[in-house]
This record gives C-alpha cells, structure tokens and sequence, in this order.
C-alpha cells in the first residue's frame, strides 16, 4: 500500500505540508478537513477529529508539542511523521489490519519489535535481554522479509531493540531507506549515537530513537555504568542538532522511581529536545534477577498519576506501558497490538515473555500469529476486567503459566532456562499487593464500571 492507493497522491501530501509549513498553528485544523474526505473509518475519522480539536486549544500541550515539531525537526522528519505513522501507520494499515485478523481469525499487530542482534556493548542490571545467547544476530535478508510480510496485513511501525540495534547501524537505516512507508523507532542505549548517525536519521525522516536513561547521572549509571549517563546526553545533543527525532525510555523500579517520576527530570529531557517518553516497570526475568527490585505498590501507584498530570501539562507524549491499560483495554502482547522477535528468530508474545511455539526463519509471520501461544493470548484477552492489572506475568497470577503450558510453548532463554512456575512466583507478591491500588485507579477512572 502507499499514499496512491490510498486515495492521497503524493503531490497532494507534499503540497498539504507546504501548506502546513507556512502557518502550522493556522492551518493543520484546514489540512484535517482535507483528510476527513479521504479517511472513511471510524476509528481514523476520530482520531483526526481529536487532532483538530487539539490544536484549535492554545494550552493544549499536544499542540505545543506539535508546534515543538515544526520548530525543532527536520522537513524530512515532519513529512515521514505525516504520510508513515498518521496516515500509513495510524489509519490505513489498521483497517487493513482489522479485515486480516476477521479472515484468518488471529490477532494483527500495530506493530513489531525486533532484535536486529542479542549482542550489547554494556551490561545493564535486569536488563530482560540478558539471558538471550549473545552471538545471535538476525540476517538483513530476514528483517526484511518480516516487514514485507508485516505490510501485506496493514502493519507499518516497526521497533528495534536488542541487544543494542545501534550496533546494526547500516543494515536499520537501509531498511528505513528500502521501506520508505514505515516508520522505524530503536530503543538504544545511546552509547554509539554518533554525528553522522544522527545526520542520517534525519535525511531518512523515518526513523526515531528512544534513549534508556534511569534517572540523573547516579541513577542511570547504577544500573547501566559509570560513564553511560553521559554518553546518552551527548546522543541526544547530536540527534537534536542533526533535527532528528527521538525521545527516551526509562524502566522505574524499587530504587529509581522517585528519579524517574520526577518533573525537574522530565523538564530536563524535553529540553534536551525529547519528544516522547517510554516507561516501562522492572520485570524479574532470569533465575538471577532481584525481585526486590520489581516497584511498590506505592510506586506504581504513583507512577500511574503523575504520568496522567504531566500529559495535562507538559509538551511531550508520555506512554506508561502498565499503567495505560485503560487505552488498550488491557494487555497489547500476543499480536493484539504488538510482538517480539527475538535474535534468534523466536516470536514471543512481548518482549518480557520468553516463551514461544514458532520460529520466524521456519514459519511466516501469519502462521506464528497463529501459533498455539498466541492463540491462548486472543482467546484470553484481556486478562482482568480491570484494565489497570493488564499484564498476564505481572499483575494475573497463575495467567501466563496456564497459556504456556496449554501451548506447549518452549522457553526461549537458552543462557537461563526459566520454568514459568518459578517466574511466576517471583511475581506473585508484587501482583496480590497490587490489587488494591489498581482497584482504586479503576474505581476512579470508571466509577460505574468498577462497581
């Protein structure tokens, strides 16, 4: 699919954006009604209608950030963001998507994220790629397969991970260039963001990066390395000078929380030019792994507001990926709105479930949506009618072990064999402490459906 197929000639979206150019504050709410004539979903139709009501609001931090976007980032970067994730990725693909799934009875995934390599150049505590085998790495020939593939069903957002993607430059930013529909993003630990890498993120337009920072300085470092925290500032200052586009993600723990969830430090990233932020909560994978390390109740608890108010006031677009339930209805994994594959090839339901029936060089990607495990999470989802307790491993006791060994799926941690038994119970406590908290969140958002 591209833009002609769609309806939206090219000409029309370059001459659309130069329109926007001109006087974004004015006239995007213009270009939207244009869209409106060409987007016939529902769900596409709203979207677009919210982003008019956005930026027809002047303290609306989404239009801020917006305004942030023309000011801050490459054309290139602006027209990518427009045609691959709002029209390709946001409203296409997912209609497309959605008549895929109805044939073949299967989840189709917004997106995919990948490990282009297991292997890393640091060593970060709790890392949940730490117990994959280092040498596996997966062939361009292969990545490339896995986005034809992914597109033919409407999927257009493709995530790299790792290991450390960066150690991959050439290969992911070809792809970027050969698949110039999509739109890329590669969680890095921003060690090797170099000038020149940043100066060709920006000349392809679509790809971004998302830093792993931990905090300040000491947070950061206690967990990823004296002298990381950094080489993650200098990336930033390359890929803000290149208008490149980037943002961070941060993992919150029983140590970093108060760092992370701070607003003085959430202030300093989007003045080193973020424009997104990933939190993520620590998860206890490997037979190593500190379960004092998982977050309070308390701490999630808190993570779960204070994201909800700096979105009412920051310009930056923040995702909790457990404590946005409520958007999703409940947990993405499984192919519902997102997959993982692995260096090896394995296709796991999400990156910090490490059990698998199929493996992408010996299935397509539609029998591995199709496999038994994946199977288990459709029929499954969403694991709590709360939508605050989303996750099968995390928050559903007993869940996760239930649709693997229904599944009769394998574990995919070669270095750490982990029998789902005893990675469930590392979790157990954490999820029965924090029922009563997601019962409060719940209970506040949807009074009348808590009840």
């Amino acid at each position: 699919m591209n833009q002609i197929t769609h309806g939206i000639s090219n000409n029309a979206l370059k001459l659309a954006l130069q329109y926007m150019e001109s006087n974004p504050e004015e006239n995007i709410p213009k270009v939207i009604d244009l869209l409106l004539t060409f987007i016939k979903t529902e769900d596409g139709r709203k979207k677009l209608i919210a982003a008019k009501r956005v930026m027809q609001e002047p303290g609306n931090p989404y239009r801020n950030l917006i305004i942030r976007g023309f000011n801050e980032l490459e054309p290139m970067v602006r027209k990518r963001f427009v045609s691959n994730f709002v029209l390709n990725a946001s409203m296409f693909g997912p209609a497309h998507a959605k008549k895929f799934a109805e044939k073949y009875d299967c989840n189709i995934p917004w997106a995919i994220l990948m490990d282009p390599t297991s292997a890393c150049n640091l060593k970060c505590m709790g890392c949940w790629a730490a117990e994959y085998d280092k040498t596996d790495t997966m062939e361009f020939a292969l990545l490339d397969r896995i986005i034809r593939e992914g597109k033919e069903m409407g999927i257009y957002f493709y995530l790299y991970s790792g290991g450390e993607p960066t150690l991959r430059k050439a290969d992911i930013l070809k792809l970027a260039t050969i698949h110039d529909d999509c739109m890329f993003l590669a969680f890095t630990n921003g060690t090797l963001v170099d000038r020149e890498f940043s100066q060709a993120l920006a000349d392809v337009g679509n790809f971004m990066l998302a830093f792993s920072i931990e905090g300040f300085e000491e947070s950061t470092d206690y967990r990823r390395g004296t002298g990381t925290y950094q080489k993650v500032l200098e990336g930033m200052q390359h890929m803000r000078k290149a208008g490149a586009p980037f943002g961070f993600s941060a993992c919150y723990h029983a140590k970093n929380t108060e760092s992370v969830g701070d607003e003085k430090f959430l202030d300093f990233l989007i003045g080193q030019g973020c424009m997104f932020g990933w939190y993520f909560t620590y998860i206890p994978l490997g037979k190593e792994a500190d379960p004092d390390l998982i977050a309070r109740a308390d701490q999630r608890f808190y993570m779960a507001h204070w994201v909800r108010e700096m979105r009412s006031r920051k310009p930056v677009f923040l995702m909790d990926f457990w404590n946005d339930g409520q958007y999703v209805e409940g947990c993405i994994a499984g192919g519902k709105n997102y997959l993982h594959i692995n260096a090896a090839g394995d296709v796991e339901p999400c990156a910090f479930i490490h059990y698998s029936n199929a493996n992408i060089r010996t299935v397509s990607l539609l029998d591995a949506l199709r496999s038994p495990l994946f199977m288990e999470f459709r029929e499954n989802q969403p694991f709590n009618e709360n939508h605050f307790r989303p996750c099968p491993l995390m928050d559903n006791t007993g869940a996760l072990a239930e649709m693997v060994k229904a599944s009769g799926a394998r574990s995919t941690q070669p270095l750490d064999i982990e029998d789902v038994d005893d990675l469930t119970a590392k979790c157990a406590r954490a999820a029965t402490e924090w029922i009563p908290s997601a019962n409060q969140l719940w209970e506040d958002e949807f009074p009348r459906h808590a009840r």
